[in-house]
């Protein structure tokens, strides 16, 4: 499992930010700064937000709000009886391999179909690449998904088993390609299919 200090707005790990990024113009290392300020005090222990304010190095700024509200979002920091907690690796692991928002729902829960497999598994791949999953995280939630959905007994392939087909994507978790475009072209075969 992998944390990238990614740009709260548009997710960037560079110092481009996409077209329009609140924080286009911030320098990665702030970026990366803010996430280290936060992840030093709750990888210690749980705080409220205030305490966690307060703990923070320096002034708390308007991007630690935002990579606050990044890490709740990417499900890394939960709000326990008023605390936020960091969660361990394991656990965040389990909370993310289930997508929990559109289009990767439906493609996660339905299952793909001829005609949206290839976008499907692109965006399967690129989604837990994203999340920070290892290759070999990503590699086995998507064999398992492949399995249990039904895609994978609905057939249409060339390859000869899921673990060939996943290997064949390595590139897109490696390049680090985005999900959003691939899982939308998939859902809409999706919906139009089932």
């Amino acid at each position: 499992m992998r944390l990238r200090y990614r740009c709260p707005g548009c997710r960037t790990t560079s110092n481009l930010h996409d077209p329009g990024c609140d924080f286009e113009g911030v320098d990665r290392l702030e970026v990366e700064t803010a996430h280290t300020d936060l992840l030093s005090v709750l990888s210690a222990r749980s705080v409220g937000e205030e305490a966690l304010r307060e703990a923070v190095p320096g002034r708390w700024s308007g991007l630690h709000t935002a990579v606050l509200s990044r890490l709740r979002g990417d499900q890394r920091v939960v709000e326990d009886n008023g605390s936020l907690r960091l969660l361990e690796p394991e656990e965040f692991k389990d909370r993310v391999a289930r997508p929990t928002f559109e289009p990767l729902q439906t493609i996660y829960e339905t299952g793909s179909v001829p005609g949206a497999h290839d976008h499907s598994v692109f965006a399967m791949v690129a989604f837990y690449e994203m999340v920070g999953l290892s290759w070999e995280e990503a590699r086995e939630n998507t064999v398992e998904w492949l399995r249990e959905s039904g895609t994978w007994d609905r057939g249409g392939f060339e390859e000869s088993a899921p673990e060939e087909l996943v290997d064949e994507k390595k590139h897109v978790y490696e390049e680090g390609y985005g999900w959003k475009q691939a899982a939308t072209e998939a859902k809409a075969v999706i919906d139009r299919r089932l």
